[in-house]
């Protein structure tokens, strides 16, 4: 059974904590973190059944240690991510990967050449949502796909080491990677609000993919919260929306029929004339994401393949938040 170790137990790190501790699968060894107010915490949960360290190097001298979760801000991501695969272990880290391309490169390199495992947490790719509109995208059911609208938006949390962009966009940019099978962005434009943050704390993205188009908002200045996507087919049309407890994935028949225009009307050669079908709401197979995500890097390391959100997966998604970063209009 792979040994694992938890770095970080602030925001995130509890949620990972609890996801790695209920997989029968995993031996979850350690959690680190440097103020004991936090390892305290863990221990009224977890109790004897963990070990509890403020120091990193612990983790990283401990030959039985497998994987290493990272769950600490994305300004610490690439020296600790470093230190991880130079000791030989497999590396969870939270998104984004790393604070730029450069280091992402630089560590998948390094990763190749020790033969570890990167897995990069592109959460909502694991989602029962997500998974299934795939699905619905390979059968054809939607057509070609024409644009894609993502939006995210919350009251807070503010950071100052990453835009909302870099906070937020990123799942956005890594369901669209999944689902369109990790197409090329062409041409990347970007607008953003500085305010409340020494980062963007709100961001425009407009992508043009080639076969489609995709419009990427990202906000932490919200009064309300919003994580929806529309995706527009041809033939059918889908909303997720992660906010609605019942119905969060609606596949609509809804779009348009071009017809030929009769021999009267000299204006044009053909019409299009709006469809209005059923509405179907898909059954979604029951799961955690986080989960399905620890169990999918799990997986990986014992059959020694690539994740699917992985180093490469993860480049492409930082390939596109660097383009929006060169060329935003900055509003102040």
């Amino acid at each position: 059974m792979l040994k694992f170790a938890l770095i970080g137990y602030g925001y995130w790190g509890p949620n990972v904590a609890r996801n790695l501790y209920k997989n029968k699968n995993i031996n979850f060894k350690y959690i680190c973190d440097l103020k004991q107010e936090r390892l305290d915490l863990a221990k009224d949960l977890y109790a004897n059944d963990l070990q509890y360290t403020r120091s990193f190097d612990d983790i990283l001298s401990d030959a039985s240690i497998d994987a290493v979760c990272l769950a600490v801000e994305t300004s610490a991501h690439y020296e600790l991510a470093k230190r991880v695969i130079d000791s030989g272990k497999h590396l969870y880290v939270e998104k984004p990967f790393t604070s730029n391309l450069l280091q992402a490169k630089e560590l998948k390199a390094l990763a190749n050449q020790k033969g570890i495992v990167i897995h990069v947490d592109h959460i909502m790719i694991y989602h029962p949502a997500i998974i299934k509109i795939k699905e619905i995208m390979e059968a054809g059911e939607l057509g070609d796909i024409i644009y894609i609208d993502c939006s995210r938006m919350n009251l807070g949390k503010v950071k100052n080491d990453v835009s909302a962009m870099w906070d937020l966009s990123v799942h956005d940019l890594s369901i669209i990677d999944y689902l369109s099978n990790g197409a090329t962005v062409k041409n990347v434009e970007s607008m953003g609000r500085i305010i409340y943050s020494m980062k963007p704390s709100v961001t425009f993205i407009t992508a043009d993919y080639g076969p489609f188009i995709a419009n990427i908002k990202a906000n932490w200045i919200s009064p309300i919260k919003e994580r929806k996507l529309i995706i527009a087919g041809t033939k059918k049309m889908i909303v997720y929306d992660d906010v609605d407890v019942l119905n969060k994935l609606i596949v609509y028949d809804k779009g348009f029929d071009i017809i030929k225009a009769s021999d009267l009307m000299e204006y044009s050669e053909f019409v299009v004339k709006t469809r209005s079908g059923d509405a179907l709401i898909p059954q979604l197979d029951v799961g955690d994401a986080l989960f399905n995500s620890i169990e999918h890097f799990r997986q990986c390391i014992l059959e020694k393949k690539e994740s699917l959100s992985g180093a490469d997966a993860a480049i492409r998604v930082l390939t596109v938040l660097e383009e929006a970063d060169k060329n935003m209009i900055i509003s102040l």
